[in-house]
């Protein structure tokens, strides 16, 4: 299964690769056996200084939360690849703070639990859609890649997880990100409702007809793009 992770995730392609939170190394190792250099973004101290102890070649050692991180400033050349096992804790508001360096990443790949992926790859009508599905595949493609099974890990888990490719889309669509998230938050809000109900307070009847959509369809059945012309009826 590593050496699975591992190819998926490409290492000896040119460029910066960070993993986040090396942990023991079961992934890291490989990695910079791929490699000239790798740079490991790790929180916890006892971590750090084991990994300093070490002292690999190539390894570089960033001390500092993971959700801070300026990403771009670790690299100097282009393009910048992100990896990592991902807690659940952290993972959705991580992968935001780095879509918002999409332009200067190229891909991400990381291990998160199932459900997050399912969630992350959901397309319309599907029970995984909502609005993670939304606001990640505005920024970037999602591409579930496979399962993770618990015996893999030592203890097992309770849960499945799976590797996730996210490629961030050289493009943004041309909406206000921030009308467009209120406009998703408040659809999926409470998503049995319908549209007439959920986005009154936003946008009338009228207005969700004038984006060429049914008023009485519901959040989970509307694609990115419907999104979209939503938003444009709150700034037209």
């Amino acid at each position: 299964m590593i050496n699975a992770i591992v190819n998926a995730i490409h290492p000896a392609q040119s460029g910066t690769l960070v993993e986040i939170g090396p942990g023991e190394g079961a992934m890291t190792y490989p990695l910079l056996a791929a490699r000239d250099q790798l740079t490991v973004v790790e929180l916890d101290r006892d971590l750090v200084q084991r990994w300093q102890a070490r002292q690999l070649d190539g390894l570089q050692i960033v001390a500092a939360d993971a959700l801070t991180v300026d990403y771009p400033a670790l690299t100097q050349s282009s393009p910048l690849r992100v990896v990592g096992n991902l807690p659940y804790n952290i993972s959705t508001p991580l992968i935001f703070h780095l879509l918002s360096f999409g332009d200067q990443i190229q891909e991400m790949v990381f291990m998160l639990q199932k459900e997050v992926v399912d969630r992350l790859c959901a397309t319309p009508n599907h029970k995984s859609y909502g609005k993670l599905s939304i606001m990640t595949q505005l920024y970037c493609h999602a591409e579930a890649l496979f399962d993770v099974p618990p015996e893999c890990f030592d203890p097992p888990p309770k849960v499945m997880s799976a590797m996730v490719k996210l490629t961030p889309k050289a493009q943004l669509p041309d909406v206000d990100i921030f009308l467009f998230e209120k406009v998703v938050t408040a659809a999926f809000a409470q998503r049995r409702k319908t549209l007439r109900n959920t986005l009154k307070t936003l946008l009338s009847a009228a207005q969700i007809e004038a984006a060429g959509l049914d008023p009485s369809l519901r959040a989970e059945a509307l694609s990115e793009q419907d999104f979209i012309h939503l938003t444009r009826q709150l700034t037209s």
